[in-house]
C-alpha cells in the first residue's frame, strides 16, 4: 500500500495544475468502449463465429478491467483521506456506477449469447449440456473423461480444509454440493478447477449426419461426478460454475537498487493471491453454497458479487472451433510491400528511401526478413532493439539469437513489466542471455514502451545505420489483427535519436542528458507532451489568423487533462478537430460555443485499431507523426515512449489517405458523443458504404511505388 501511495501521488501531480472539468470519467468511458465490442456480438450482419469471438473479447476485456482498474479504485477508497490527492474525485461513486453498468451489460451479454445459441441451433450446431446427450454421446463423454480429464483434476473438499484454498484468477471452478439419499440433511461442498490450460474447453461429440454437437469441458466433468464421488458414498450432486477475478497490480519498489526480477517474482506471486475484485457465479446456485463461499473467500456485498448464467469465462469463446462452419469467408491475405518482395536486400531498399508498413494489411514477414538479413550480413556489427510483447514462438527472438551466433553484438531492451506478459518476458530474458544476447531491463518505475530498433553496419570504412520505429509490438501473431504502422528508415536524425533513447535506457543515471538531447523524435518522459502542445498551439495561431487549421488525432485512449483542455482551446479558436479513438475517450465533443468543431468516432471491426497517428495542419505543410504513446499521463510522463515525424511526402500522403478512409467509416464507426450513446455513424443519402478496414486493404493493394 505504501508503494501504491507513492505512485498515486506521483501520477496525480499533473492534475494539481488545473481542475478536472468537461470530461468523461475514464472508467465509464472504458465501459462504453466495451459496450461497442458487445454491439459487434449483437450484430446479426456478423458471422456467428465472429459474434462468439466478440463475446470472448468482451469477457476478457472485462476481466482485465476488474483486475486493474477496479482494483486501483478499491485502493483509492481504502486510502481515503490519507491520500493528499486523487486521480479520481470520488472513487466510491465511480465503483457504484461501474457495478450498475456491468450488471446492465451482463444482462445484454446473456441475451446476446441466447440469441447466438438460437441461430447456431438453426444451423444444426448444438452446445449440449450433460443432461441433453444421447446414449452414444454418454459413452463418448465417459471415455473422454477417463482417458483425458480424470487425471487432470483433484477435487478439493473445502469444508475439511482449515484455510480456503487459493482460487486462481483466470480459472473457472465447479462448485459442488454432494449429498446422500440416506442422510437427507447432510451435505458436503467441493471445488473442482476446470483444466482449460491443458484441455480444450469445447469438445465435439459424435453427432448425427448434418448436425454438430459440442459439449463444454465443465459439463463433461458434471456428467462424471458420480464416477468421482460415488466411492465416498455420495449419490446426489448439484454443481455450479464460479469465478474469481483478483487485483493484478504489480507494485515494484522505486529504489534504483532494487532487484527488479526479485520484485517481479514476488509481485506475480502476490497477483495470484491478490484481493478479489469480482466474484461471478451461476444465478441458480444453491443459496447455502453461495453464502458459504462468500464467507470463506472473505467477500462482502461491496465486492462485485455478480450473478450470471450457467457458463462463465467466455474469453475461451475467442477460440471457439472454426472448423465446424462451412461458410467462413477467407480473411484478406497480407500484402508483401511491393518494394520488399523477396528476393531483395531490404537494407539496400531503405538506403534509397523510407518505407512504411501498415499492419495487418502488409505482411509482418518483412520485419523478420530485415532482422534475418542483418543476422546474416557479414558487415553488420550490432543490433539494438526494444521488445515489449513478443509472440509465443517468436521469429524475432530467433533472428536475434542467430545474429549473436553469427558474431553480431545484440542488445535487447526487454520490458519485464508488460502487463500480463511478465512471466513470458522473464523466460525470454533467460533464453536470450543464455545465447549471449545482452539484455537490458530498462528503468526502475518507468516502463520502456517505445517500439524501436537500430542496425549498425560498417562496410568499406563507411558506417550506415538502419532503423525502424513502430506504433505496435514486434509480434508476428498480433500483427495479423492489430492495426499498426512501422517506418523503416536510414534518416540520420531519426537514427541518432533512437540511439539516444537506447543510451538512456541502458544507463539512465549517466545518460539522462542523452534523451533530453533528442531533437527530431518527441520522447516521453521529456519532450512528448511539450511537442504535442506546441503543434496544437501552432494550429490555434493559424485559426486566429483565419487560415486553414485542423488536427486529426488517432489514439487508443485520450485521457490526459492538459491535452484535452488544449483540444478544447483549439476548437474554440476555430481549429477543426477530428478524433479517432478506439477505447477510452474522456473528451467531450460538444461544449458551449464549439459545437461542431470537434467530431469523434470509434471503429470496432475485425482488426483492433492500435495505431497512434497525429496530423497537425493540411496538405504538404502538415506535420504528421506516428507514436507508441497514447495521450495519458502514464504514457507522457512516466514511460519511455517515442513519436516520429513523417518527412517523406509520399508516406505522409499515404498515412493521411488511410486516416481519411477511417474518417469516412459508416459501417463499423460509432459516434463519440458526450452521452457515450455508441450510436452508429449514419450513412447520408446516396453516400457509398465505407467499411474502412476493407477499403484500406483495397487502397494498399492498388498502391504503386
Amino acid at each position: 500500500m505504501k508503494v501504491f501511495s507513492r505512485w498515486l501521488l506521483l501520477t496525480a501531480t499533473i492534475y494539481m495544475q488545473r481542475s478536472i472539468k468537461n470530461t468523461i470519467i475514464r472508467d465509464l468511458s472504458w465501459l462504453a468502449f466495451n459496450a461497442r465490442v458487445l454491439q459487434e456480438a449483437n450484430d446479426p450482419e456478423n458471422h456467428l463465429l465472429d459474434r462468439l469471438r466478440f463475446l470472448g473479447i468482451f469477457s476478457n476485456n472485462l476481466d482485465e478491467f476488474f483486475r486493474v482498474r477496479v482494483a486501483t479504485l478499491n485502493k483509492m477508497v481504502m486510502l481515503g483521506k490519507s491520500a493528499k490527492v486523487h486521480l479520481e474525485t470520488n472513487p466510491a461513486r465511480i465503483l457504484r456506477s461501474i457495478q450498475h453498468t456491468v450488471l446492465t451489460q451482463q444482462q445484454e451479454f446473456d441475451a446476446s449469447y441466447s440469441d447466438i445459441i438460437r441461430e447456431l441451433n438453426q444451423q444444426h450446431i448444438y452446445i449440449k449440456n450433460e443432461r441433453q446427450i444421447s446414449r452414444s454421446q454418454k459413452e463418448f463423454v465417459s471415455r473422454y473423461f477417463e482417458e483425458k480429464v480424470r487425471t487432470q483434476i483433484i477435487p478439493l473438499m473445502i469444508e475439511s480444509i482449515p484455510q480456503m484454498p487459493l482460487l486462481r484468477d483466470k480459472s473457472i471452478y465447479l462448485a459442488c454440493v454432494l449429498g446422500k439419499t440416506t442422510e437427507s440433511m447432510a451435505h458436503r461442498y467441493a471445488l473442482i478447477e476446470i483444466p482449460t490450460l491443458v484441455l480444450p474447453r469445447f469438445v465435439i461429440m459424435p453427432s448425427d449426419k448434418g448436425t454438430t454437437d459440442i459439449i463444454l469441458l465443465e459439463d463433461i466433468i458434471r456428467f462424471n461426478l458420480p464416477m468421482l464421488f460415488a466411492p465416498f458414498g455420495f449419490d446426489r450432486f448439484m454443481s455450479y460454475i464460479i469465478k474469481v477475478t483478483r487485483d493484478a497490480e504489480l507494485e515494484t519498489d522505486n529504489d534504483v537498487n532494487t532487484n527488479l526480477i526479485d520484485e517481479l517474482e514476488k509481485g506475480l506471486k502476490n497477483r495470484k493471491k491478490g484481493r478479489a475484485t469480482r466474484f461471478v457465479y451461476d444465478r441458480l446456485i444453491d443459496p447455502s453454497l453461495l453464502n458459504y463461499l462468500v464467507h470463506r473467500l472473505g467477500l462482502t456485498k461491496k465486492d462485485n458479487l455478480i450473478p450470471g448464467g450457467r457458463t462463465h469465462n467466455f474469453k475461451d469463446f475467442i477460440d471457439f472451433p472454426s472448423a465446424i462452419f462451412s461458410d467462413l469467408k477467407v480473411r484478406q491475405r497480407p500484402i508483401v510491400h511491393p518494394l520488399l518482395r523477396q528476393p531483395c536486400r531490404i537494407m539496400e531498399v531503405i538506403e534509397q528511401r523510407d518505407v512504411m508498413l501498415h499492419f495487418p494489411y502488409h505482411s509482418f514477414d518483412s520485419i523478420i526478413d530485415l532482422l534475418r538479413e542483418a543476422a546474416i550480413d557479414p558487415y553488420v556489427q550490432s543490433i539494438r532493439i526494444a521488445l515489449y510483447r513478443v509472440a509465443k514462438n517468436s521469429k524475432i527472438v530467433n533472428a536475434l539469437i542467430n545474429a549473436v551466433r553469427n558474431g553480431k553484438q545484440v542488445t535487447v531492451v526487454m520490458e519485464l513489466r508488460a502487463r500480463f506478459d511478465e512471466e513470458a518476458n522473464m523466460r525470454w530474458k533467460t533464453q536470450l542471455e543464455d545465447e549471449g544476447v545482452k539484455v537490458v531491463l530498462g528503468i526502475p518505475n518507468m516502463k520502456v514502451h517505445a517500439k524501436i530498433c537500430v542496425i549498425k553496419k560498417r562496410e568499406f570504412n563507411k558506417t550506415i545505420q538502419y532503423g525502424f520505429i513502430s506504433t505496435g509490438n514486434l509480434n508476428e501473431n498480433t500483427a495479423t489483427y492489430y492495426g499498426d504502422h512501422t517506418l523503416l528508415t536510414t534518416d540520420r536524425r531519426i537514427i541518432a535519436d533512437i540511439n539516444r533513447i537506447f543510451d538512456f535506457v541502458e544507463n539512465p543515471a549517466r545518460k539522462a542528458a542523452s534523451i533530453r538531447a533528442c531533437r527530431t523524435l518527441p520522447v516521453s518522459p521529456t519532450t512528448m507532451r511539450s511537442a504535442m502542445l506546441a503543434k496544437i498551439d501552432k494550429q490555434k495561431k493559424l485559426a486566429r489568423k483565419k487560415k486553414p487549421a485542423s488536427m486529426i488525432i488517432k489514439l487508443n485512449s485520450l485521457v490526459d487533462q492538459i491535452l484535452i483542455d488544449e483540444i478544447y482551446a483549439a476548437a474554440r479558436a476555430g481549429v477543426h478537430v477530428k478524433l479517432i479513438v478506439r477505447g477510452i475517450c474522456c473528451a467531450h465533443t460538444e461544449l458551449r460555443n464549439i459545437k461542431g468543431s470537434i467530431t469523434g468516432i470509434s471503429i470496432i471491426d475485425d482488426y483492433l485499431e492500435h495505431a497512434r497517428v497525429f496530423v497537425f495542419g493540411e496538405g504538404a505543410d502538415a506535420d504528421v507523426y506516428i507514436s507508441s504513446a497514447d495521450w495519458m499521463v502514464r504514457n507522457l510522463d512516466h514511460r519511455v515512449e517515442a513519436a516520429c515525424p513523417i518527412k517523406d511526402p509520399l508516406i505522409k500522403q499515404e498515412l493521411t489517405d488511410i486516416l481519411n478512409i477511417q474518417l469516412a467509416e459508416n459501417v463499423k464507426g460509432r459516434i463519440l458523443d458526450n452521452e457515450q450513446s455508441n450510436s452508429y455513424v449514419e450513412r447520408k443519402e446516396n453516400e457509398p458504404s465505407v467499411r474502412s478496414q476493407e477499403a484500406i486493404y483495397q487502397y494498399l493493394l492498388g498502391k504503386k511505388y
